[in-house]
């Protein structure tokens, strides 16, 4: 498919990752793109200021040798001429051919064909220019008897083979002059910018991705402060009322900060978590939510051992099960149940949380918790990663975090080494204990 050949612009310099060569003075044209108008003006009047110096030398050479000023100053009007021929046609016709934006494969091969045509341009101005230097600068040499009128003649042998060399040696010469080896740097250019251009969304990423584990970081060094004050409250009022009840909510809420906050003091090791880990947050979490809603709240969190050695992002799972409650459960009378589970689905490890609460409302999926799961999964994954959100029919809805994983392990296959769950934080297996209990 013929598609556009950049998507920058020939105006502004090249980013210093994508130039070839050094950042000289004499080369400091090739900072913009090949064959852009500003390469091309800075090149010329380069050769222009060279082309300037060899044609003085050969003028005022010739007019000393031949004792005519006139024909001195003919002869390096001539090869000024000629010089700036092979050295400007080929790469201004390859920047007029560049700046029509045509599809990729027609601006390469006008580029190319350019190239060719200033290089018979360039044949043919030297013919001209040694034309001229042979019949005023040589033949007044020869009447002058400075060299032989007649040379020995050359076996056509010979001049066969000194005719191909010095065809080659011309090409050549016109080539570099011309602009041909410019076509390398020409063709690799937009490779290059590609090359840069993800290099710089990556480190674009990486930093998002620090960004947000610090953000991470921070939160996880948090305690909600309006949940832990409420929990506080409901174990106040249960103290006199039921001693018991008071005593399980404490013991429920201590499983939950030891679930949550393990590793405050370690650092890096606090933004990275297992999916083990954060089920077991959640199971606590809904183990402490059970107590406090009196008991008409059950619950599920399950998940192949093999799954949750898996590693995960900290801090979503919770986020989704938290909206569960408070949008889902809390809002209807009577009891509700919330499940968690973790699966493998189209080669990506899925986790949903279903409610059968009161369902979707206006507003509900636009939240900040919401969007900072999504900006996470972002920052992480990229497009690789996704939360969706739906009601279900009837009443309730499911969230779901699916997150990609090249290399899972089959379902049900041994998992090895096991993240060591918090004391009192429910067990490792297909579903923990805690939630079997609330069955």
């Amino acid at each position: 498919m013929d598609v556009p050949v950049r998507d920058y612009s020939l105006q502004e310099a090249l980013p210093a990752e994508v130039l070839l060569g050094g950042d000289h003075v004499l080369g400091r044209y090739r900072r913009f793109p090949v064959f852009s108008l500003p390469w091309l003006l800075g090149r010329s009047w380069r050769f222009a200021a060279a082309i300037t110096a060899f044609a003085l030398i050969v003028g005022f050479g010739a007019g000393a040798v031949v004792h005519d000023v006139h024909i001195g100053l003919m002869a390096g009007v001539h090869m000024f001429i000629a010089f700036a021929a092979m050295c400007m046609v080929g790469p201004a016709l390859a920047t007029w051919v560049r700046h029509r934006r045509w599809r990729a494969r027609t601006e390469r091969i006008g580029v190319v064909v350019a190239i060719l045509l200033g290089i018979a341009v360039a044949f043919a101005a030297d013919r001209w220019a040694s034309g001229y230097v042979e019949t005023h600068v040589e033949a007044r040499m020869v009447d002058q008897g400075m060299v032989p009128e007649r040379r020995k003649a050359v076996a056509p042998e010979l001049k066969t083979v000194a005719l191909a060399i010095n065809g080659l040696v011309l090409l050549s010469i016109y080539g570099v002059l011309g602009g041909a080896f410019a076509l390398r740097a020409y063709f690799s250019e937009s490779r290059r910018w590609q090359e840069a251009s993800r290099q710089r969304e990556l480190l674009a990423l990486r930093r998002r991705a620090e960004q947000a584990d610090q953000r991470l970081g921070l939160l996880q060094a948090q305690v909600e402060p309006h949940f832990l004050f409420n929990t506080l409250a409901s174990v106040r009022a249960l103290v006199r009322q039921d001693p018991a009840m008071a005593e399980a909510t404490l013991d429920a809420l201590v499983d939950h900060l030891r679930a949550t906050i393990p590793k405050l003091r370690d650092g890096q090791a606090a933004l990275h978590s297992t999916l083990g880990q954060q089920l077991d947050i959640c199971a606590s979490y809904l183990q402490l939510m059970k107590l406090r809603t009196g008991g008409r709240l059950s619950y599920a969190v399950e998940a192949e051992p093999a799954l949750r050695a898996l590693p995960f992002p900290p801090l979503l799972l919770i986020t989704l099960v938290e909206n569960a409650i408070k949008h889902g459960i809390e809002p209807q009378p009577g009891p509700g149940r919330v499940e968690v589970r973790g699966s493998v689905k189209s080669g990506r490890l899925v986790v949903s949380v279903v409610d059968d609460g009161a369902g979707l409302q206006p507003g509900i999926g636009s939240g900040v918790g919401l969007a900072n799961v999504r900006e996470q999964l972002a920052a992480r994954f990229g497009d690789a990663a996704s939360l969706s959100l739906r009601g279900l029919a009837g009443r309730g809805a499911v969230a779901e975090i699916a997150i990609p994983y090249p290399q899972l392990p089959p379902v049900g296959a041994p998992s090895g080494a096991m993240p060591i769950a918090p004391e009192g934080a429910p067990t490792e297996g297909v579903t923990s204990p805690a939630a079997e209990a609330s069955r």
